[in-house]
């Protein structure tokens, strides 16, 4: 039989089993939030949990509870579906911690892990009869400018922090040490080609799928997988530099920032070829004009220097987590987009 994705299964259950019950009742339709499903990378492995037709209906906060019971209670001849009945200002706090309709601030674009913020653009509206979804859906669509330089900027910190220890860690005889840092540098430059093609990178489970669909993935993979393969520092810097120099271009071609040298060259006085990564912090952010974005510490989103799955996905916890670290007085700026 052949694989049908859930996010048509999805659609067609709100077509055929929900929509007639709603005529009369204005109200959004939706399958977005947690799911592979919503991010379309879905397949027959998905079916044995948590997969399946699925719809969120939002209602208007008002004056809706007499319909609820009676809604369910039509839809308990559909077995195979589920239905949740929200309204975008709950569903919204829960899932974001923020309401995109009222403005979206520094703190929030900053405080949202991309995973979170990908399966609130990612999925399908079918059907934005309070005419609010697709609005703050569109708001959510992509960071202002700047937040994106400075996005960017705080990723190429993260390579150029660790981008000689492949070599340094090889020239001890570590080898396995040269090896997890070259790893950690391939899933760096993976989030940041996804970040340059304003593309939120997923969760570690779908990073590389969503890699493989970008504009150029394929020339950049072969560099990528061949680190992850070398036996050797010498091999595993060599197939980075090249990866390195490819990526270093598509930055140039963004336009953001002045352009860079994207070649390669020795670190310092040691025989290890790197990129110095921080050329490209710099000058991205010598780019970014908002003094709000420009004041802040170059930490990056709450993605960027946390990677702890229990507080990337519980909204009150990293809501409510100190800032002090990132300065107290930039948490609540608005930026325009």
């Amino acid at each position: 039989m052949n694989f049908v994705p859930g996010l048509h299964l999805s659609a067609q259950f709100y077509r055929e089993a929900v929509a007639p019950l709603l005529l009369d009742l204005p109200h959004s339709a939706a399958r977005i939030g947690p799911g592979s499903e919503v991010l379309g990378f879905d397949t027959a492995r998905s079916t044995d949990h948590d997969w399946g037709p699925r719809v969120q209906i939002f209602l208007r906060p008002e004056g809706t509870h007499a319909r609820i019971g009676e809604i369910v209670t039509d839809l308990s001849s559909h077995p195979g579906g589920q239905v949740e009945i929200t309204t975008l200002d709950a569903w919204f706090d829960r899932h974001l911690g923020f309401d995109p309709r009222h403005g979206v601030t520094l703190a929030d674009w900053l405080d949202t892990p991309t995973q979170t913020l990908l399966e609130t653009v990612a999925g399908a509206v079918f059907h934005d009869g309070l005419g609010e979804l697709e609005p703050a859906r569109a708001r959510l669509a992509w960071y202002p400018d700047d937040v994106w330089r400075y996005v960017l900027a705080c990723q190429w910190s993260l390579i150029a922090e660790e981008e000689a220890f492949v070599g340094r860690c090889g020239e001890v005889g570590d080898e396995l040490g040269s090896a997890v840092v070259a790893a950690r540098q391939v899933r760096n430059l993976m989030r940041l080609c996804l970040l340059m093609n304003r593309r939120y990178p997923p969760y570690s489970k779908w990073l590389g799928t969503a890699f493989a669909r970008l504009p150029g993935a394929a020339t950049l993979t072969s560099s990528l997988i061949a680190t992850l393969a070398a036996t050797s520092w010498h091999d595993r810097e060599h197939h980075l530099a090249t990866a390195y120099r490819f990526v270093a271009t598509q930055q140039n071609q963004l336009g953001l920032a002045e352009p860079v040298d994207p070649a390669t060259r020795p670190y310092y006085n040691r025989p290890y070829q790197v990129l110095h990564a921080d050329r490209f912090m710099a000058t991205l952010e010598s780019a970014i004009a908002d003094p709000a974005v420009r004041s802040l510490p170059p930490i990056g989103a709450i993605d960027q220097h946390i990677d702890n799955t229990r507080v990337l996905s519980d909204t009150s916890q990293r809501r409510s987590m100190p800032r002090s670290s990132a300065g107290a007085e930039w948490v609540r700026a608005p930026t325009a987009r």
